[in-house]
């Protein structure tokens, strides 16, 4: 958890673009952002260097899956990026998001770091793949396939638009993917269908703004939820803190309810 990761210019900021939010409340970091982003995807590009005298990247597409951070893949001794690999370990993995209309504002990250093949009596791979991947069964014990493990070296995290900063491997493995990853999409909607005469009365009670009287949820993580608040100079953002650090819906359902309360008090 941090206060804020996100890059501020270093030019006066004027009083109408100042947060609507004490920025200092609870955040996640960007390691658990990227964390979150790549716990619930499944395929990326994988980039190699080729065997060709000028060694030019070599960009595929691969299936994956992680054990305690690492991505894992299973490949075939026939694949090009197998045979890279084997001359030199050095590679890349790129995940992406795909929700955003605009391609620059989903987020996305890379995985660097040495590339090798796992060894046959390790099982914790093979756990991790056939639980992500259960297709794989059928193929994964024929002779010519093995796992293979990036070993996360450094993470450059991009978040969308000014979001974005490069990740220390030990602040990666040491984060934890959102518990409301999952369910944050079907709390977001719930929000904005069910319950949005409640938005603006969270902006009011619990950040800088005032007067707010339209209010949309635009996300939520285990510290706290953000909104997008309407106000005289445009749709602003707004972040609130949960009391404590949640870990289930029903954990979310009960704050909102008491925190809601508390605002019409």
């Amino acid at each position: 958890m941090s206060s804020s990761d996100d890059s501020v210019h270093a030019r006066p900021v004027p009083a109408s673009a100042e947060p609507l939010y004490d920025p200092n409340i609870p955040t996640p970091s960007h390691a658990e952002r990227a964390r979150t982003l790549a716990a619930r995807l499944t395929t990326g590009t994988l980039a190699t260097l080729s065997t060709d005298p000028e060694g030019y990247p070599y960009g595929s597409f691969v299936t994956m899956a992680f054990d305690a951070g690492d991505p894992v893949f299973l490949v075939s001794t026939m694949a090009e990026h197998t045979r890279n690999l084997q001359h030199d370990e050095r590679a890349s993995l790129l995940v992406a998001e795909r929700e955003q209309e605009d391609p620059l504002a989903n987020g996305r990250v890379t995985l660097l770091g040495p590339c090798s093949r796992v060894a046959e009596d390790s099982g914790a791979e093979r756990e991790a793949f056939l639980a992500t991947h259960p297709n794989a069964a059928y193929y994964v014990d024929f002779g010519d396939f093995a796992f293979w493990k990036l070993r996360v070296m450094s993470v450059r995290y991009i978040g969308g638009y000014g979001r974005m900063s490069w990740v220390e491997a030990a602040d990666w493995h040491a984060a934890e993917p959102d518990p409301l990853a999952s369910a944050a999409a079907g709390i977001i909607a719930h929000m904005n269908d069910d319950h949005a005469d409640a938005l603006p009365l969270y902006c009011n009670a619990y950040s800088r703004a005032s007067g707010i009287a339209e209010a949309s949820m635009t996300g939520v993580d285990r510290y706290g939820f953000e909104m997008s608040a309407i106000t005289p100079d445009g749709p602003r953002p707004v972040r609130v803190a949960f009391p404590v650090e949640m870990s289930t819906t029903r954990e979310v359902r009960t704050a909102l309810v008491e925190m809601l309360k508390a605002a019409r008090g």
